[in-house]
Formats: C-alpha cells, structure tokens, sequence
C-alpha cells in the first residue's frame, strides 16, 4: 500500500522502537566519518536521522551511502533504534533508523543556496529558485499556516450558511479603480477582456439571483506598482450577503476575525472599537492607524502660532506627538529623525522638537520663540510626561499628517512598540462617499461606485456631494487594512444618480454597467458585503509585514516572476493571430 514510505520523517519515536520502516526524502547533510555514516533524511514533516554502521550495514549499502549528496531524493528501509545522543531540539531527535536498504530515486546538484532556517542565501537567488527555498521551514511553515487560515475561514463561512460560487476570470474592462491586466480576444478581433480587479458586480449579481450568503477565495489582478505587500495577482476572501444592514456584515465578519485569532493564534479578543474616518485622521493622520501603541496627535495651532515663529505662523496646520522616553535623544539621535523626515519618501521640509525634562523643565529647539507656559501646553496637548520628547511637524494639513503618520509608525518601530504577537484590531467608519479630484476636476468613488450612502445623507447629493458619508467600513488590524466593504446601492434610479456625480455620460454608464443596472430592474434586495486581502491578513497573523514569504511563487517588486521569466515576449504568429501590432519605439 506505501511504495515509497511507510512513515513520515516527521513522526518516529521511541514508541516504534525496533519497528522496520521505509522512509523516502531529500537529503538535508551528511556525516562520514569513515566507519559509521549518518544522514539527515528531511521531507515536508521533519528531519529523520539515519545510520550507515560498516559493522552492521551491508557493504553495498554502506558504499552508496559514501555517494550521497545534499539534495539527493533517497529511500531506506531500516530498523528503528534508540539514540546514544538524543537531540532534544528533534521531534525524532530520540531515535533514529538503522539502514538496511538504500535507493537513490534522483541524484541532484549542489543547491545554490543552503536548504537551512537560515540560508546563506540573497532574495533574487531564492526567488530564481523559489522551488527549492520551499524546501526550507520558514517558507514552507508560512505556506501551511497560509492553508490553515484559508481552511479556518471556509470552515466559518460554510457554518454560518455561506455558499461558495467561482465567478469568471475574463470579464469586461471598466475605466474605475487601478488599471486592469488585458487579455485579447482571439475569436473577436480587437476586443479585449479584462482580469478581474475584484469579483464585485458578480457578486452583487448572485444577491440578485437570490443566493443571500456567498463567499469565494478568489484570485483578482492590478496593474498597479508593487511594494512589500503589495502583488499584481492577489487573493480575497470575498464575500456578499442579503437583507442585511451596516450591523449585520460588521458583527458576522467581526466574528470571523475573532474566530481566526482564537483558532490560529490562540488569542482571545474583545470587541473591536469603532473609529470614525475623521476622528482617525485627525488623531493618526492616517485610516488605517496602528493602536497598539499611543502617540496620537495634539494639533497645537492655537498654541504655537502668533509666536513670531514664521514656520508655524505660516502653517495651515502645526502638529505633533509625545515619544515616551524620547527626552534621553542625543542631538545626533534627533538630527537622525530630522534627517528622516526629510526623505523624499517623507517629504517634511523640517522637524521641531522639546524635550520634557524628568525635573519637569521643558528644552525646544525654538526656545528664543516660546516660554515654559508655551511649551507646557505643548505638553498637555500631546500628552507628554516627564522624560517624553514632543516631535511637530507643520504645513498643509493633509500632507502635514500624512508625514507626522510616517514619522509616529517610524519611532514606533524603533522602540519595539510594533510587537507582531500583539493584536490591535478595530472598525473604521463612515468614510466619505467621494473625493475630488483636482486634476480631473470630478468627484471619485472613494471605495467604488457601487456604495450606498448614508441614508440620513442622501439628501445631500443635489447640494453638497462632497459631505455625503458612505456607508462603508474597513477592518483595520496592526496599522494594516485587512478588509473592507460597504452597504451597496440596491436601487436603479440611485445608482444612475451615482453615476452621474462620477462624471459617468448615461452612454458611458449604460455602456459600462447596464448589465447591473438592468438586474436592478427585476427585484435588488439590500445587500453588502467586505473582503479580506487573504495574503495580507496570513502575514499579519504569522508576525510579518510582507507577504511574499506566504505566496507559493511570488513576483519581484518589478512585477516579474523570475522563475519562470515572465512575462516573456510571444510569437509574432500569436500576435497575428490576435491581430496585434506592436510598435515598441513609439
């Protein structure tokens, strides 16, 4: 019945003490030294070591094993016996196998990079040979942790009356969101298909078809620049439901992330708190804030302007954050600050800082502007206490916080507050419905067109589109947005109307979406739904920020798959045959 092994290298023990077994597997080191041989066999479920004795061993059998290199795919059949050095840090690590029989099922080169925890090897060798860095533990244990979170949610979601439906890969392009990956249409020339950005108007659709609870781990594609958790093809767990209010989706999801951190981590959870999209960006400069540390903003306008102090008097808005501890600094540790605030991936033109001495005196590098009353309702503002240092930023408001948010994550980091076994999860809601757009002058969908607003705002659209709050919501967890969804518009006429504030013609729009539009027409329940990036919240779960390492085959941050070299040029006959041009020096 077991060809090849009878057991895994992962699960001996002295309880098969003197039990014949077959073990096949690669061949992690070896070890001769001269009459005795012992080689470590490792597959998927651990390391099992083996023994080559020249006393007991068959001289053929000995001799092969002199052969074996690292990497070779081997299979034993031996006796299982106790170790005279038991290795504690092992599951196997009390016995080991007597080996009678030896098979060389594939010989191999000599890996360019050593199969270990930790490997001698860069990221672009790794991923050039990412087959076998998911040999090593840290990316195969990521790849099963990965499986057990998608197992856990199929098991929630299933339980709670969800359906799970496939919706198709090749579906129209629409001009919204970030840019689509194109597939040309053999069969109709000149037209194209579009990979999915999201299942969106499918599943609003199948709550249409009367489906009431749907959910698809799914695939979805984006043309967009990449960035450490951030891939052209990545997964969602999507999901939809009917009949249901803002409540229902943020208690039924809520449970699923509960349920989550109690499955796989083991960490039981209260309720999440809500924030508002204004109260977060006003207290974090971001929607997405990182809780598990403090350091919000106190917003010193009133007190740091009318000070002759130019800089602030000139600010739209002066800003700043308490760093507990912080007023140890040296001047070189604050010049390192200033210094990275001015990134041009930060943008800060400069940075202020005032030290909260332990006597309680208080020390700024604008003191020839501001006395000690001054300063100490700097203090009191930010929250500063004895032996904090205050760090403000000033400028434009948006651009402002925005800086101020970077530099709070920055210091955070460097003091250890960003623990990744700690879980900070909370909702932010009532975002805005739109957003203007300077450069194109017209609003955008700030999630999608397909939102509702609040119901208590729709009377705002004719007047003022701009202050209309969506009735949307995104799951926040460690700083990171891990999902995110709406209530959807239901209704034909407000959908149209929707769309005409978007700067979508009624061509454009019937053209784009009058397929959705006209399901509209034949019985929309209320409906909504949210989805989870699946390999983000795997990695924040697994106590990472990137999540390459728990992707099978990841792209470069060029895009690119090395492994495989894609993307690749393809043959002018395909290219005829899809009647595409290409002119490359246009």
């Amino acid at each position: 019945m077991h060809m090849y092994r009878s057991h895994t290298c992962g699960e001996l023990n002295l309880s098969h003490n003197n039990t014949t077994v077959t073990l096949a597997g690669w061949v992690q080191k070896s070890r001769d030294k001269g009459f005795m041989i012992w080689v470590d066999l490792r597959d998927r479920y651990g390391i099992t070591q083996l023994i080559f004795d020249e006393s007991r061993t068959d001289k053929a059998v000995f001799e092969l094993a002199k052969t074996l290199g690292r990497e070779f795919v081997i299979q034993v059949k031996g006796t299982v016996i106790e170790r005279e050095s038991k290795n504690p840090n092992m599951a196997t690590g009390d016995i080991e196998i007597l080996v009678s029989e030896l098979t060389v099922l594939n010989q191999a080169m000599l890996p360019p990079f050593t199969i270990e925890d930790e490997t001698d090897g860069g990221e672009d060798i790794r991923m050039k040979y990412r087959y076998l860095d998911i040999r090593r533990n840290p990316v195969k244990n990521s790849l099963l942790f990965r499986h057990k979170v998608t197992q856990e949610v199929r098991n929630y979601l299933s339980d709670k009356g969800f359906c799970e439906v496939e919706t198709p890969y090749l579906i129209k392009s629409t001009p919204e969101g970030a840019r689509d990956f194109v597939v040309p249409s053999r069969m109709n020339p000149g037209q194209f298909y579009a990979l999915p950005q999201s299942p969106q108007t499918f599943k609003q659709l199948l709550m249409v078809g009367g489906m009431d609870k749907y959910f698809q781990i799914v695939k979805c594609f984006r043309d967009e620049d990449l960035r450490a958790d951030r891939q052209p093809e990545f997964t969602q767990i999507d999901c939809e439901m009917a009949f249901v209010e803002q409540e229902d989706i943020i208690d039924m999801f809520e449970g699923l992330t509960r349920h989550l951190l109690k499955e796989v981590k083991g960490i039981e959870v209260d309720k999440f708190p809500r924030m508002t999209y204004e109260h977060a960006m006003k207290t974090y400069g971001n929607d997405k804030p990182d809780i598990r540390f403090g350091m919000e903003f106190g917003e010193l306008n009133a007190v740091a302007q009318h000070k002759d102090f130019g800089v602030f008097n000139a600010a739209e808005l002066v800003v700043g954050i308490a760093v507990p501890g912080g007023a140890a600094y040296t001047r070189k540790e604050i010049d390192a600050f200033i210094d990275w605030v001015k990134r041009p991936q930060v943008g800060a033109s400069g940075m202020v800082y005032c030290k909260y001495e332990a006597d309680g005196s208080l020390k700024s590098s604008v003191d020839k502007f501001y006395d000690q009353d001054d300063l100490k309702k700097w203090a009191e503002i930010t929250g500063a206490k004895p032996g904090d240092i205050i760090f403000v930023l000033s400028g434009p408001a948006n651009k402002t916080r925005a800086q101020l948010s970077a530099l709070r994550m920055e210091v955070a980091t460097r003091l250890g507050l960003r623990k990744p076994d700690e879980f900070a999860p909370l909702w932010v809601v009532d975002f805005p419905l739109l957003e203007w757009d300077e450069e194109s002058g017209r609003f955008h969908a700030m999630h999608h067109p397909f939102t509702s607003p609040k119901p208590e705002d729709i009377h705002l659209i004719g007047t003022e589109p701009g202050k209309i709050r969506a009735n949307a919501y995104d799951m926040v967890l460690n700083g990171n947005e891990i999902g995110g969804g709406s209530i959807r518009i239901h209704d034909k006429d407000l959908q149209a109307r929707m769309f005409e504030l978007l700067g979508f013609s009624k061509e454009e729009a019937e053209n784009q979406f009058g397929f959705l539009m006209n399901a509209f027409q034949f019985g929309a329940p209320p409906h909504g739904g949210l989805a989870f990036g699946l390999d983000r919240l795997v990695a924040i779960l697994g106590g990472q920020e990137t999540i390459r390492d728990f992707i099978a085959f990841p792209k470069n941050n060029s895009g690119r798959d090395v492994m495989i070299d894609a993307p690749s040029a393809i043959d002018n006959k395909q290219l005829d045959e899809l009647f595409i041009k290409l002119n490359l020096n246009s």
